[in-house]
């Protein structure tokens, strides 16, 4: 692309993911952030609402939406997305990534590419429309997709995985109040959690024979950010094998890594990256993943994809450092 700077618009800025993305393409060098737009907080500075901006940015929220853009980013609530489309059009042009799940499933008619990088980079740098993936999805998918390359997915895999309390958005709930979160763990949507259904296709495009049974227990975390999982199942391939296996499927890219060692949380929160160890014992393996749901789980690999959509290097303006302690 040429030297000028790629034109952004924001849709639905006030909200976790919505302010994500700001704290990223404000520093991002080769983005003019253009609108951001919110109908609630319309007329606002930024930080207003997103208080940790005060003093790094002059930009208002605005209930205008300008079209002389290049990329427009919808952080909109599910449904919201497609009702959205529906009655606002942008240029021809004009990419669009949405962070909703309202385009993530194939459906006919339907030009959205799935977001994830490690999985579909070839047709994400020639789309015009990405759906970026769920948050468990990102997690669950990482921990599975070398297997599932090779067609060595079991019939059966037990996942349990734990997130923060910003995985359930800003709007208010009893279950993300303080006082019922602190010092609490509680199980939602057993077995039925709505990131299985793309998951499931991501898997069958790599293995689209045997489809496994994803058994999946979801968890609330009593921490704020970050998404931690438990992949597993039987496998007669040796602990060496597979480490090799999971080490060279994602040697390019840049974002997810494989880990000889155990892996904790902390050390991926604030970042875009994925880590992912393996362990055996007999037969039964367990792959454990860690990300951080508002960034590799929403806004950073958003940006991620309009880095590829506009032939940039993957990892610019991402090149974030975990916090230690």
């Amino acid at each position: 692309m040429n030297q000028s700077k790629i034109k952004v618009g924001i849709v639905g800025g006030a909200g976790y993911t919505g302010g994500e993305l700001l704290r990223l393409l404000l520093n991002h060098p080769a983005v003019e952030l253009t609108f951001i737009h919110s109908k609630s907080q319309a007329n606002k500075p930024l930080y207003s609402v997103h208080t940790d901006l005060f003093g790094d940015t002059a930009l208002q929220f605005t209930a205008e939406l300008k079209k002389d853009i290049d990329v427009v980013f919808l952080c909109l609530g599910h449904g919201d997305s497609r009702l959205f489309l529906q009655e606002n059009s942008f240029g021809e042009t004009v990419k669009i990534i949405d962070l909703s799940q309202d385009f993530r499933l194939k459906k006919q008619g339907n030009p959205f590419v799935y977001g994830l990088p490690e999985l579909n980079r070839t047709q994400i740098k020639s789309a015009q429309y990405i759906a970026n993936p769920g948050c468990f999805a990102t997690a669950i998918q990482l921990a599975l997709l070398p297997l599932a390359a090779q067609q060595l997915l079991p019939k059966s895999i037990y996942i349990q995985a734990i997130t923060g309390s910003t995985g359930a958005g800003q709007g208010l709930a009893a279950t993300s109040h303080f006082s019922w979160r602190a010092n609490n763990l509680s199980v939602y949507k057993a077995f039925t959690h709505q990131h299985l259904g793309e998951i499931g296709e991501s898997l069958s495009q790599l293995q689209p024979q045997e489809q496994p049974a994803l058994k999946f227990i979801p968890e609330r975390g009593d921490f704020t950010r970050g998404i931690f999982v438990h992949a597993m199942m039987e496998s007669a391939l040796c602990l060496e094998e597979l480490q090799t296996r999971y080490a060279l499927y994602y040697e390019d890219h840049p974002f997810t890594h494989f880990s000889p060692e155990a892996i904790h949380l902390k050390q991926v929160v604030n970042t875009n990256k994925c880590l992912i160890s393996i362990d055996k014992y007999q037969d039964d393996v367990l792959i454990t993943s860690a990300i951080d749901n508002l960034l590799k789980g929403a806004a950073g690999q958003a940006i991620q994809n309009m880095n590829l959509l506009f032939g940039l290097d993957e990892k610019i303006g991402l090149n974030l450092k975990a916090s230690a302690f």
